[in-house]
C-alpha cells in the first residue's frame, strides 16, 4: 500500500486508479480519476488548532474561512500573516493572529482532529454544538428565477467534480448568479473556503446566497449565520435540526432545488416576488 512518503505530490487535487467496470453490458478495464484528500494542519502562532482532511486547493480561502466561522478571528485583517507549508505527510497553514485574537484563542483551544468536513470534530461541551447563532437580517432580494436557477450555475463551475465526481461544492448567489465557487471532498470545507474568499475580496456574505451541492447539516447553517449570510439553499434535503437554527437565525432555507424547482422551509418573505403565492405557512 502507498504511503504518506511514497513520494507523490500531497498537493495534487487528483489522483488516477485503475478500476474494472462491470454491469451495464460494457464490461471492461478503465482508468479513473479520483479526488484527493490530504491532512491539513491549521496553525495558530505556532500551535496546531485543527487537523483536517480536506482538497489541496484554494486552502488560504479554508483556512481564512475556517478562522471565521469558528469564530478565531472576526476579520481577515485579525490574521496578520498567512504561509502554506507543504510537507512529506500532509500540509501545514500557518497562520499569525493579532494579539488580542491570540489571547483569546489561547483561553479557548482545543485539539480538533477531523474526518473530511468534520464539522463539530473537537467541541467541549453538547451545548456547543446547538450554540445560539446570531439573528441574521440581510435582504439579498433574489428572486425565484435566480434561485431555481443557481444549481445549474453552480454545476458548470465545479472543474474538479466532472474530473471525479467525488467532491462537493459551494457557491455564493448573487443577482448576477453564481460569483464564487469553491470544491472539496468534505461540504463543511467546500463552504468555509467560500466564506474565506468572499472576506479576501471584500465581499459582504449578506448581499447574496450560499448554494451547496449536498443536504444541509446543523453546521452548514452555524457557518451561514456566522458569515451573515442570509439565505442558504441546497440540493438535498436539510435535518430537522438544521431547520429549526436556521428559523431560530432568521436564515431563508431553501432546499431539494433541482429541475428548476426547489422548496422553500423557513423565512420566505426573502424572496422577491413570492408574496404572490402565498407564504403564511412559511416565516
Amino acid at each position: 500500500m502507498p504511503g504518506p512518503d511514497d513520494g507523490r505530490d500531497v498537493s495534487a487535487a487528483t489522483t488516477s486508479a485503475r478500476a474494472i467496470r462491470i454491469g451495464g453490458g460494457d464490461s471492461g478495464a478503465m482508468l479513473r480519476t479520483l479526488p484527493e484528500e490530504v491532512p491539513v494542519a491549521l496553525v495558530y502562532n505556532g500551535s496546531t488548532q485543527a487537523v483536517m482532511m480536506a482538497s489541496p486547493r484554494d486552502l488560504e480561502d479554508f483556512a481564512h474561512g475556517f478562522s471565521l466561522s469558528e469564530g478565531i478571528v472576526t476579520a481577515p485583517s485579525q490574521i496578520t500573516d498567512l504561509s502554506v507549508e507543504t510537507h512529506a505527510a500532509g500540509i501545514e497553514v500557518r497562520m499569525w493572529l493579532a494579539p488580542e485574537r491570540a489571547q483569546l484563542l489561547t483561553q479557548r483551544r482545543r485539539a480538533m482532529i477531523g474526518p473530511v468536513g468534520c464539522g463539530l470534530c473537537g467541541i467541549d461541551s453538547l451545548s456547543e454544538a446547538s450554540r445560539t447563532l446570531p439573528r441574521v437580517t440581510a435582504e439579498p432580494g433574489l428572486s425565484v428565477a435566480c434561485i431555481t436557477a443557481a444549481p445549474s450555475d453552480l454545476r458548470r463551475k465545479q472543474p474538479l467534480h466532472d474530473e471525479t465526481r467525488a467532491v462537493h461544492a459551494a457557491g455564493f448567489l448573487t443577482a448576477e448568479g453564481i460569483i464564487c465557487a469553491r470544491e472539496d471532498v468534505g461540504r463543511h470545507n467546500a463552504l468555509d473556503k467560500v466564506i474565506g474568499a468572499l472576506s479576501r475580496q471584500d465581499i459582504d456574505a449578506s448581499i447574496g446566497a450560499m448554494v451547496m451541492t449536498s443536504r444541509v447539516s446543523i453546521e452548514l447553517v452555524q457557518k451561514c449565520a456566522l458569515a451573515g449570510c442570509g439565505m442558504l439553499i441546497a440540493v438535498s434535503s436539510p435535518t430537522g435540526h438544521a431547520l429549526r437554527a436556521a428559523d431560530a437565525a432568521g436564515i431563508t432555507l431553501i432546499a431539494l432545488a433541482r429541475d428548476a424547482t426547489a422548496q422553500v422551509f423557513t423565512h420566505a418573505h426573502r424572496i422577491a416576488g413570492l408574496s404572490a403565492v402565498g407564504t403564511d405557512d412559511v416565516a
